[in-house]
């Protein structure tokens, strides 16, 4: 498995901008299908975005497309969120996640978790 570790949180207002990043080590970063979650306060945990290891192919959930970025630095074993145009809504504890399936966002198929940012969002 990869460890994980997301930072980059915190409060901002509505429209503002952050940007989380998630440090791995153990296992070669570069294999893995990196992806980022969400759980708002009584909610389950939802997709928001997921890249393969090259870069090649990303994918993001509907509520955050044209707002928000995924991408990965191998050399860095980092990837990175970068949220624009936030909005309430978007408040939420912000997971970081490996898979080793090609092209998931499945999050049955994530098997490595970091400990999660908190993101607050306020009107």
């Amino acid at each position: 498995q990869v460890q994980l570790v997301e930072s980059g949180g915190g409060l901002v207002q509505a429209g503002g901008s952050l940007r989380l990043s998630c440090a791995a080590s153990g296992r070669t970063f570069s294999n893995y299908v990196m992806g980022w979650f969400r759980q708002a306060p009584g909610k389950g945990r939802e997709f928001v975005a997921a890249i393969n290891w090259s870069g090649s192919w990303a994918a993001n959930a509907d509520s955050v497309k044209g707002r928000f970025t995924i991408s990965r630095d191998n050399a860095k074993n980092t990837v990175y969120l970068q949220m624009n145009s936030l909005k309430p809504e978007d408040t939420a504890v912000y997971y970081c996640a490996a898979s080793s399936t090609a092209r998931t966002i499945k999050i049955g198929d994530f098997s490595s978790w970091g400990q999660g940012t908190q993101v607050t969002v306020s009107s």
